[in-house]
């Protein structure tokens, strides 16, 4: 079984494509088992095979696109290091940590960083509701970067909303994808939803996609993919020697420091 969902954006900046419409979505699929695909499922609407699909191993999307040049065209070489402002938010208490120099850095909630485009970021959860001491290890594929008016790239992250529902799914041993993409404004209906009240994830509302669409195809329908997020149940290995493959060789990030109220 699986189940698929598109999330609304609580956050609009009509800025077309060369700026980011801040039009942040996701789509997110859930899956109980693995099952053979139908070869069908592979090929896009045109009758021809898609490069890329949401079952690929994490960073093999965002290698390749790092291969490209602005908008997914071909280019030589790869492109300038950039370290995209992404913030990471649940429901209430859940607690969000990265790692740094072999362990992690204190949890906190609505944690915001610079997280390098084209990397695997593997991040820990902690606090959730109903589930005292349990951890779970997503990973964060960073795909793409927005362009935002100068100076306000950590006023508009790219933000990453994991919501009890995911949370209790990877607990029960299912697998959750998230694709975040940022809406084409040209189709996008230009509608803000406030924050939902007693939580931080936002006013969104998913919408379910079928178990035999693939996420990062919806995605690619309604706009640019930026980001992909995986959730299941798997924890660290004890030997320290498998510990730098679990974490995707440590890729840096950078702080971001909220200012004071």
């Amino acid at each position: 079984m699986a189940i698929a969902r598109i999330t609304p954006p609580s956050n609009l900046l009509n800025a077309g494509w060369a700026l980011p419409s801040l039009a942040i979505a996701c789509v997110l699929a859930t899956s109980l088992s693995s099952s053979a695909a139908d070869p069908s499922q592979y090929l896009s609407s045109n009758g021809q095979h898609r490069l890329f699909n949401g079952a690929m191993p994490p960073g093999v999307i965002a290698a390749t696109r790092q291969m490209a040049g602005p908008g997914g065209t071909a280019a030589m070489g790869v492109q300038a290091p950039y370290y995209q402002p992404v913030q990471i938010r649940g429901p209430q208490g859940v607690r969000f940590a990265l790692p740094q120099m072999g362990s992690f850095v204190d949890p906190e909630p609505g944690l915001m960083a610079g997280l390098l485009v084209g990397q695997v970021y593997r991040f820990q959860i902690t606090g959730i509701r109903g589930a005292e001491g349990a951890e779970l290890f997503p990973t964060l594929e960073m795909v793409d970067r927005t362009y935002p008016p100068p100076g306000l790239a950590t006023r508009y992250p790219v933000i990453v909303t994991l919501d009890e529902e995911d949370l209790q799914a990877a607990l029960d041993g299912q697998m959750v994808t998230r694709v975040i993409y940022l809406e084409d404004p040209q189709t996008a209906v230009p509608l803000a939803q406030a924050p939902t009240t007693g939580s931080d994830t936002g006013g969104e509302t998913p919408i379910d996609v079928s178990q035999f669409q693939d996420p990062l195809q919806v995605a690619d329908r309604l706009g640019r993919v930026v980001a992909i997020l995986r959730i299941g149940s798997l924890a660290p290995p004890r030997s320290h020697e498998l510990a730098p493959q679990f974490f995707f060789g440590y890729p840096t990030w950078a702080p971001i420091f909220k200012p004071e109220s």
